[in-house]
Parts: C-alpha cells; sequence; structure tokens
C-alpha cells in the first residue's frame, strides 16, 4: 500500500501534528516495519516498531523527499534499531511505549491487507525457512521483498555496497531454493557453502 499522490500533503500536515496525518503514515508503513522485523528475529517486535515511530515522529522534520525515499528513510531508521537491539540485548533501551497522544495518533483502526502478511510471516514454517539464511541474506531478502526495494537501496540501507548485496542475495535465494526443494532434490544440486556474515 502506499499513500500515493497525497503523500506531500499527509507529510506536511503530519509535521503540523495532525491526528490523520500520522495515522495514515502509520497504517501505510507499520506491516512493513513489524514484518521486517519479525522475519529478522527481533527480540520484541512490536515495541521496536513503537521504538522506529517514536524516532520517526521525533525526526519527521529533518526528511526531505518523495514517498519512496520517505519507506528507505524508515527502513533505515528499523534496520538501524534492530541492529541496536542485537548488540544491547542484555540491556533494555529507552521506554519503547508510544507517548499516550502519539500512540493516539498513530493506532490502526482496521484490518489491512498486509496484516495477513503479518500473520503469515509470524507463523513457524515461514521462519523455519529464514531461519536457513544467515542475517545478513535475510535482511537483503527481507528488503527486496517486502520492502519492494532495489539492489541499490537495500544496499544503502545495509551500508554496503551493491555487490556485496546481489551476492548475499544470491547465495539466499540459493539456500532458500534448496531449502524448499527438499533433501533429496536439493542432494543434486551442488551449491557452494554460505559463510557467516555473506
Amino acid at each position: 500500500m502506499a499513500i500515493g499522490d497525497r503523500f506531500e500533503e499527509v507529510l506536511a500536515a503530519a509535521r503540523l501534528g495532525e491526528r490523520g496525518a500520522f495515522e495514515t503514515i502509520y497504517r501505510d508503513l507499520a506491516p512493513l516495519v513489524l514484518g521486517y522485523l519479525r522475519s529478522n528475529r527481533a527480540r520484541d517486535p512490536e515495541d521496536l516498531t513503537s521504538e522506529v515511530f517514536i524516532a520517526v515522529v521525533r525526526n519527521l522534520g529533518s526528511f526531505t523527499g518523495n514517498e519512496k525515499s520517505f519507506r528507505s528513510w524508515v527502513l533505515t531508521i528499523t534496520h538501524r534499531r534492530l541492529i541496536d537491539d542485537f548488540r544491547h540485548q542484555s540491556r533494555r533501551p529507552e521506554d519503547p511505549t508510544l507517548p499516550d497522544d502519539v500512540q493516539a495518533r498513530m493506532e490502526p483502526t482496521d484490518e489491512t491487507p498486509e496484516t495477513e502478511v503479518l500473520d503469515l510471516l509470524a507463523t513457524q514454517s515461514v521462519h523455519h525457512i529464514l531461519d536457513s539464511l544467515t542475517e545478513d541474506q535475510r535482511a537483503v531478502i527481507t528488503l527486496r521483498i517486502l520492502g519492494d526495494m532495489p539492489i541499490k537501496e537495500v544496499a544503502a540501507i545495509l551500508d554496503k555496497p551493491e555487490t556485496a548485496v546481489k551476492s548475499l542475495q544470491h547465495r539466499a535465494l540459493a539456500t532458500l531454493a534448496r531449502h524448499l526443494e527438499g533433501p533429496e532434490e536439493s542432494a543434486t544440486h551442488q551449491y557452494p557453502p554460505d559463510r557467516p556474515g555473506r
């Protein structure tokens, strides 16, 4: 889902603190953020989603660009929060609960098509498949599929060269193909083994 032609108007209204504008942005991007965090095995994806939107609200005035750039910006914040969470799992960061006024502006009121995707991502089978990937491979695949992002933007978010992202994608797809084929079929294919961090 995208905001479309109304994006600039919605962004301007959100900067002025209008509740409906925040709600529109949240409804559009929360399923993507939550799906990315769940797929990448965040410890508490719902809390991290709240942290991401706190950061979005606080930094909205510094953003410049179109809707596509905005989605990339939000996913960059999401990825950084995920990395921070991995690094600091032994201690609790700032309270991830949204302030009441921000929470009220952002609460979705209806089911969206994306919630069905999130339900699928929450299932054991999908996580089992994604667990066959390295952290970097999982990040690339989820940004490419969930975020529908080109290689160039994925590289910028992950702070990696495009060639590295292409390699990660190739290896991830090969691993997923082996996993989906099952042990009998995959035994006939010879893929180079994945290396940690690739």
